[in-house]
């Protein structure tokens, strides 16, 4: 099991009623099973989706599974209020998940570690998907953070250019090693004339937004092409207001999105692209805990250092 910044958010900011217990990139090993599983056996391992969608709401039959009702309140749990409950020994998964596909067996070859980055690289996936990015086009990363990293890395196994931006010298160096093709600091003068000369003076053809910020995003409408896209991915504080002259998406026809969470749909690629290793989900990896120790690691990801990208939570006896 892993940290991840909604995990953290949730746990800094009194946002839910507790008690609770997060964590949502789950893996593991089955210990028990109802008496109405038939499937499933004691002993294997899987990959838990904390969120499985009805398939038959509105939302659902317009494939926006997140929306869906059931997909938002129906989820794994830890002995309290169901809010993924990955930060403990053991995890309950809901009869529902477990019958509509919620749990995928991991190849003996396939590491716990790499597992648990199914459901991050389906959340990636399905933004990458939703921005149509194609073979031959640029897309420009704003955030070199551990899902900064996968999208360059998605971005380069779909056939595209990336050029990352981030404010951390290492977080630069890092996306050029898993792919970036040009990696710059999201505080340069000149980053807008940087990427035009990258781009024959047109700009990128898609803008990801992978930081809340609302200078990144002023930074995205005069790096993107006319008839580009910007995605938003990142979520910002519930205060932020970002005022924008209409003309400038209509004159330029820009189009502006929103991708949250993950999509049942693609499902089955982010476990291929994970479990075959298309993209190295090891080099996300900096730092490991045990789960004793887990108000060290939230600290850590509250104030991360340089190097600091994801880290997994390991249970006691896995040590």
């Amino acid at each position: 099991m892993k940290s991840s910044k909604s995990d953290i958010k949730k746990i800094l900011y009194p946002l839910y009623e507790p008690p609770r217990i997060f964590g949502h990139e789950t893996a593991g090993v089955i210990a028990s099973v109802g008496e109405e599983v038939t499937f499933w056996q004691v002993g294997q391992r899987v990959v838990v989706m904390h969120h499985i969608p009805c398939m038959r709401c509105g939302y659902c039959l317009n494939d926006n599974f997140s929306m869906c009702d059931v997909y938002k309140n129906i989820s794994t749990t830890a002995g309290f209020t169901p809010s993924g409950g990955g930060f403990a020994e053991y995890v309950k998964v809901p009869g529902h998940i477990v019958r509509s596909g919620g749990l995928i067996p991991i190849p003996a070859v396939v590491s716990f570690e790499e597992a648990s980055f199914v459901e991050p690289t389906n959340c990636c996936l399905k933004a990458v998907k939703k921005a149509q990015i194609a073979p031959g086009q640029t897309v420009l990363v704003t955030g070199a953070g551990p899902i900064g990293l996968m999208f360059v890395m998605l971005v380069k196994y779909f056939g595209a250019r990336a050029i990352a931006t981030d404010l951390v010298p290492s977080r630069m160096e890092k996306a050029l090693g898993v792919g970036a093709d040009a990696a710059f600091d999201a505080l340069d003068p000149n980053l807008s004339s940087k990427i035009l000369a990258l781009t024959d003076g047109m700009g990128v053809d898609t803008t990801l937004l992978a930081v809340p910020s609302e200078k990144a995003f002023f930074q995205a409408l005069s790096c993107t092409r006319k008839g580009g896209k910007i995605l938003f991915f990142a979520e910002f504080p519930d205060e932020v207001e970002i005022p924008i002259n209409p003309n400038i998406l209509y004159r330029r026809e820009i189009d502006l999105m929103g991708s949250y969470s993950s999509s049942f749909r693609l499902q089955s690629l982010a476990a291929d692209i994970v479990f075959n290793r298309r993209i190295d989900v090891q080099a996300l990896i900096s730092d490991r805990y045990s789960l004793q120790h887990l108000s060290a690691a939230v600290q850590l990801a509250i104030n991360p250092s340089p190097n600091t990208l994801k880290i997994l939570i390991y249970p006691p006896q896995a040590q």
